[in-house]
């Protein structure tokens, strides 16, 4: 094997394991900020990304980064130290991070090591995290919800090999497909240029290759931007698909009451009608508020490049696709409660008619008894 066939070393970089949850209804960032500061006497931050100017790119409202206790990873064939960070958004979603350095090792022990962070990222490891989050923060989380809803990624990021490469070498040189699926066994080169596809460069010694849950990321430079933009389209999928269940238990339930309340005719249906079709008219105002502060979570504007690599992960994650059901399942709701508040008019119309016939039948009735 000739010196440029030997796979690099990767000199510097690191690991990083995400897990989403959606913890609330809504959080309170001013209010998180000061319940861990006075609980957890913890640093905390507003993120922005490190390499973009601020005008080319926009969040809704930052999220809250508040950093956690370090920890030693059992990996099965070694312990590390890793460091761990929580981001709370103001849309009820909170995004843990483990991350683990990686420095002078071979390719395959730097793939094995991800593959080992990401099995302890899908046992129970975040469990006690999260409920020390919960437990604090408690006081800012608006209607806390059961973190039955969770996405997770995992993201292998280098910023140096032993050697100088630009991004056409790492794709020659480097095997990233065990790496970005978790296989062991080989590929076939029409998987293999499926699983490669998503691919982005820059500069040529950048580079960033996206699947539907692992990404490789390589920045000479250190910056964090483009993991910081894949969290955020993780944080939208998780809200969408949480919103995508919402609605899919709501509407059975709402079939239920309005068959319920068009079955009893009496006087006081008009009422039912219009009480459903407010409580109604409220899921729609709060999920519609909600999934406006998701899509507005992070607006990528002058840097063509993170725009890119944010509207392929959006697409890859299928956010466009849980968007679109979503909106049709309100839909739904608003049809129900307009035809709901029709029915509520028509029976206050039919009940108003029947009392000025009943006025005038006793009208005739009593003119008639006078005389």
């Amino acid at each position: 094997m000739t010196e440029h066939a030997v796979t690099p070393r990767v000199e510097h970089g690191h690991i990083l394991a995400l897990r989403l949850f959606d913890i609330a209804y809504a959080i309170d960032l001013a209010a998180a900020e000061q319940l861990w500061a006075k609980h957890a006497e913890g640093r905390t931050s507003r993120a922005r990304l490190t390499a973009t100017p601020p005008k080319a790119v926009a969040f809704g409202e930052p999220p809250l980064a508040v950093a956690l206790d370090a920890i030693t990873l059992d990996l099965g064939v070694e312990q590390i130290e890793a460091v761990v960070t929580a981001r709370l958004y103001d849309f009820g979603t909170v995004s843990l991070a483990l991350r683990v350095p990686a420095r002078d090792m071979a390719w395959t022990d730097f793939t094995a090591r991800l593959n080992a962070v990401g099995e302890v990222a899908r046992s129970t490891f975040w469990e006690p995290i999260l409920e020390q989050l919960r437990h604090i923060l408690r006081a800012a989380l608006i209607k806390p919800t059961p973190s039955a809803v969770s996405e997770d990624y995992l993201i292998g990021n280098v910023q140096a090999f032993d050697s100088r490469l630009s991004a056409a070498d790492i794709l020659a040189r480097v095997d990233l497909v065990p790496l970005l699926t978790g296989e062991t066994r080989p590929l076939s080169e029409t998987a293999r240029a499926e699983v490669l596809r998503q691919r982005f460069s820059y500069y040529t010694d950048d580079l960033v290759v996206l699947t539907w849950d692992r990404a490789f990321i390589v920045e000479p430079r250190g910056d964090n931007d483009v993991a910081d933009v894949l969290e955020v389209a993780n944080a939208q999928l998780l809200q969408m698909r949480y919103y995508d269940e919402l609605l899919d238990d709501e509407l059975p339930r709402m079939y239920d009451l309005v068959e319920a309340a068009r079955s009893r005719w009496n006087l006081s249906a008009a009422r039912r009608y219009a009480n459903l079709a407010r409580t109604l008219t409220t899921l729609v105002a709060e999920v519609t508020e909600l999934t406006e502060k998701v899509d507005n979570a992070l607006q990528v504007t002058e840097d063509v490049y993170l725009a890119r690599v944010y509207a392929t992960a959006l697409e890859l994650f299928r956010v466009p696709n849980f968007v679109r059901a979503v909106d049709r399942k309100l839909s739904i709701i608003r049809d129900t409660y307009t035809a709901l508040y029709d029915d509520a008019s028509s029976l206050r119309s039919t009940l108003m008619e029947a009392a000025v016939i009943a006025l005038i039948v006793m009208e005739i009735v009593l003119a008639l008894l006078r005389h």
